[in-house]
């Protein structure tokens, strides 16, 4: 029974190098024209398009207020290669700790790795595939 003048919190430590995911990173979807897309989106819903062609959502980490965490929102034109090998119709990336360690634990399950952890300014990205045929974008900022 737990102490109630003692609860266990249920916040992930800075120390904490478990590899996982904490989050949501993007939702990227096809569309037949993006751009009429994100025209839509912005004159109906009031979604601010970036230089990159995409929207960014930001919020704060509830253990780390300081920390701002942006969420990537964008239509891509129905086929586009970044989504193969999938066939699906959307890919969703995720935000993880511990990149190297995860994919490590990926591969010992079976999961298929689709490339080499690839190193940015702004994180590191690799992409697996998922039971379902879903390809997924793993981002450790």
């Amino acid at each position: 029974m737990e102490d109630p003048k003692n609860p266990k919190e249920n916040t992930t430590s800075s120390a904490d190098t478990t590899p996982k995911v904490t989050g949501i990173g993007g939702i990227f979807f096809f569309s037949d024209n993006p751009k009429d897309t994100k025209e839509w989106y912005a004159k109906n819903l009031g979604f601010d398009v970036n230089k990159w062609g995409s929207v960014s959502f930001e919020y704060r980490d509830i253990d780390k207020p300081e920390e701002i965490i942006p969420l990537q929102w964008s239509p891509f034109k129905k086929g586009d290669e970044y989504f193969a090998p999938s066939k699906k119709d959307f890919m969703i990336n995720y935000r993880v700790q511990n990149i190297e360690g995860l994919v490590d634990k990926l591969k010992e399950n079976g999961v298929t790795i689709l490339d080499s952890i690839a190193t940015y300014d702004y994180g590191k990205f690799v992409h697996i595939m998922d039971a379902e045929g879903n390809k997924i974008e793993l981002w450790e900022p």
